[in-house]
């Protein structure tokens, strides 16, 4: 048993309280200590992912407590892979966040940032249901802190909403893990797959009552059609850093539809099927939404964050198929889609920085307006997938995967139609930003802001630390998540060969579930 296993919820854990206890002042100091903790993060989750290679489920008995009564976190190649996707995006969006500035527009940034990496990292490593919820937990009242950082009317009422959105999916998260308890008896994922798959198939209408609940739970946050509603004007109006940071939080939803329907309930092939059939309509007129909206927005945030929703829809069409060829699919294009969601968010920033608000229409020529144009065109082909990036081979995986089902033709034509509405969608409006501004020529350089954000108080002087620093740590951040982006590209075809072997272990549970309930001698 690794210790290092469970180094990915303590390292957040401890630095989150030692910034406001120790550092609540120093921003300088913040900044050294929550980076080099992020950092410390990317590394345990490469050694983590070096140990999950070996095809081994690890598990964690905390007090070393035998389960399923004990608290267990897993390892296996999904959750170190996760992990690791977490700890690079959240890197990269912290020395952004550093390099803009925007940790300076507000109190308890770099805190709010380690608790809420520490509840993402502990959903994607924990083996018990009812943990999962209190995981879910962390991350969103940390989320909640950094939706409003900053301030502003907009911002607030924008954070008002996502609380109420995902108070009521936490009701029906508590809802769900009720019914499946009082079905099942436990909370330990393993040893609930052990007894739903010896239970009666004429005694399923309760487990299937509790197993569409929790498809509901997950749905909320990984932002599907009908319950896609709080993540526009969410995403839109949070700061550049956090909108970024909250391209991994709906693959924490996604992640839990795929963990729970190929442990807990493959066998049930009545409960698969009726997930199935709600799962897949609701995939593909997310991705409708998702790139129709695109063209239908005048603001840069909410084109991203429909960006954002049309990924998830067509990486819940993979999903959907419930097979190892779909949810390998799925795997590759949820890396993809993490890192170019992330850059895109960072670049509308860029944009909106340099121009002053993030409507979209005829400006003057912004500073820097080459630089960004690039980074944003590399960005608009990864989000659109177009060749030669990985979300073109991403969408091929999809559609390779979906090849046997019966509504082929609707899923075809969904994404390729969608995929040019997006096409067309990001190229008008990088033309509109980057091209048409050149018949208004340059934009007047702006006076140096006014103090950004809310006045300390007089006992708690932070630091000055005069100027934010240079703007290369920005675009240096964004260059970051393009560059993981042309990588996965280059590697496609032993990123590929992870996907699939991540998608053998997924749908071959006997691993799981005895490396969690076999070989405890030794335990309480």
């Amino acid at each position: 048993m690794s210790h290092l296993i469970i180094a990915p919820v303590i390292l957040p854990a401890v630095i989150g309280p030692l910034i406001i206890l120790w550092m609540r002042n120093d921003l300088m100091l913040q900044r050294v200590f929550s980076i080099a903790g992020t950092a410390l993060l990317a590394g345990v989750a490469i050694y983590l992912n070096a140990l999950a290679m070996g095809g081994d489920v690890h598990v964690y008995r905390l007090g070393n407590w035998a389960a399923p009564f004990g608290i267990v976190l897993m390892l296996d190649r999904l959750s170190a892979l996760m992990l690791l996707l977490t700890a690079v995006l959240a890197l990269a969006v912290q020395l952004y966040a550093v390099g803009s500035g925007w940790d300076r527009k507000g109190r308890h940034f770099h805190a709010l940032w380690q608790f809420q990496l520490m509840g993402i990292c502990g959903a994607f490593l924990t083996g018990d249901a009812f943990n999962l919820f209190v995981f879910f937990e962390v991350l969103l009242i940390a989320s909640y802190g950094l939706m409003i950082h900053g301030g502003g009317g907009m911002r607030l009422r924008a954070g008002v909403q996502y609380i109420a959105y995902n108070l009521a999916g936490s009701t029906l998260f508590l809802a769900a893990l009720g019914v499946l308890y009082s079905v099942t008896g436990t909370l330990n994922m393993a040893d609930m797959a052990l007894r739903v798959a010896a239970m009666p198939a004429e005694d399923t209408a309760l487990l299937r009552t509790g197993a569409v609940l929790l498809m509901l739970v997950f749905a909320v946050k990984a932002a599907l059609v009908p319950l896609h509603f709080w993540l526009p004007s969410t995403y839109a109006n949070a700061p550049g850093p956090v909108a970024a940071l909250f391209a991994i939080m709906t693959k924490v939803g996604v992640y839990g539809i795929i963990r729970f329907f190929t442990l807990v309930f493959p066998q049930d092939a009545v409960i698969e099927g009726v997930v199935a059939d709600l799962l897949l309509p609701a995939a593909l007129f997310t991705l409708a939404i998702g790139q129709i909206g695109i063209l239908g927005t005048r603001h840069l945030g909410r084109l991203a964050a429909f960006a954002a929703i049309g990924s998830i829809g067509t990486l819940m069409i993979a999903v959907a198929q419930f097979n190892p060829q779909g949810t390998a699919a799925a795997v590759y294009y949820m890396i993809h889609s993490t890192l170019a969601a992330g850059a895109l968010f960072l670049i509308m920033d860029m944009i909106g920085a340099r121009r002053g608000d993030l409507w979209l229409r005829l400006e003057q020529v912004m500073p820097g307006n080459g630089l960004v144009a690039a980074l944003y065109f590399i960005a608009a082909i990864a989000v659109a997938g177009m060749p030669p990036l990985s979300g073109f081979i991403g969408k091929l995986l999809v559609m390779q995967a979906t090849r046997p089902a019966p509504g082929m033709v609707w899923i075809w034509a969904t994404i390729l139609i969608t995929s040019l509405i997006a096409i067309y969608a990001l190229a008008r409006a990088g033309s509109i930003v980057f091209w048409k501004s050149y018949e208004l020529g340059p934009a007047p350089v702006p006076a140096p802001p006014a103090a950004t954000g809310p006045k300390l108080e007089p006992d708690e002087p932070i630091q000055d630390l005069g100027d934010a620093p240079a703007n290369w740590l920005a675009v240096a951040s964004v260059l970051l998540l393009l560059s993981g982006i042309v990588a996965l590209t280059a590697l496609a075809g032993p990123a590929l060969r992870l996907a699939e072997a991540t998608a053998a272990q997924l749908h071959n549970p006997d691993a799981y579930v005895s490396s969690v309930l076999e070989a405890q001698e030794g335990t309480k």
